[in-house]
């Protein structure tokens, strides 16, 4: 296991959860485009790619509007329902030692504001969201403009922490360390993950941080 020189963290089922209001807001544009309404499970399942990204195939040429009526609706919602994951915070107090940044392909503009909702803004050099950077994960232009941020170097002694298989592609381009939180369920499993580590929650994570020499 390589020391960390950095922390970066993906957001949504690794450090919150706001898929209750991403649920939403997406039944919202589905039922604009008489669509079938999705379930959080259904959602979880799916969303993985930013929206610039998912939703021309999913909605078609109408996908602008479908952005719109989404985005309308998320604005409404989703603080009210956001929620810290279990360990969480133990983990950010416990990767204090390091530089931490968020990197996300929810919205930059969204996600700011929940981190800010949830008083966790002084723990983080960046927050970088969907549109922030050129492209979104899984390429590696938005990790590397957080470690631009906070001021370190892409290497493998950089941990990239997220809960699926996307983030682990994100973080094996940008050159980092991919870490696992959890068994993926939602997301194939840990073998489709093929992480370089795996604790099984955020309180094993902020663990193993605590034990770092």
């Amino acid at each position: 296991m390589i020391r960390p020189t950095a922390l970066l963290y993906d957001w949504d089922d690794t450090l919150a959860d706001g898929w209750a209001g991403i649920t939403a807001a997406m039944n919202a544009a589905l039922a604009a485009h008489g669509m079938p309404a999705w379930s959080v499970e259904q959602t979880r399942a799916r969303a993985r790619r930013s929206l610039r990204e998912a939703f021309p195939d999913l909605f078609g040429p109408g996908w602008e509007r479908a952005r719109d009526i989404f985005y309308a609706e998320l604005h409404a919602c989703h603080l009210a329902q956001l929620r810290p994951k279990p360990g969480a915070a133990a983990a950010l107090a416990a990767g204090a030692r390091w530089p931490q940044a968020v990197v996300s392909n929810k919205a930059g503009a969204v996600l700011r504001r929940e981190v800010h909702h949830l008083g966790w803004r002084g723990h983080f050099g960046a927050v970088i969201g969907a549109g922030d950077a050129a492209l979104d994960k899984p390429d590696a232009a938005p990790l590397h403009l957080a470690l631009d941020r906070i001021g370190v170097r892409p290497s493998p002694a950089v941990w990239y922490i997220g809960d699926t298989a996307l983030d682990m592609q994100a973080a094996r381009a940008a050159g980092c360390t991919a870490i696992l939180l959890g068994d993926a369920a939602h997301d194939g499993g840990v073998g489709r993950a093929a992480p370089d580590l795996n604790p099984p929650d955020a309180d094993a994570l902020a663990m193993l941080l605590c034990n770092i020499i």
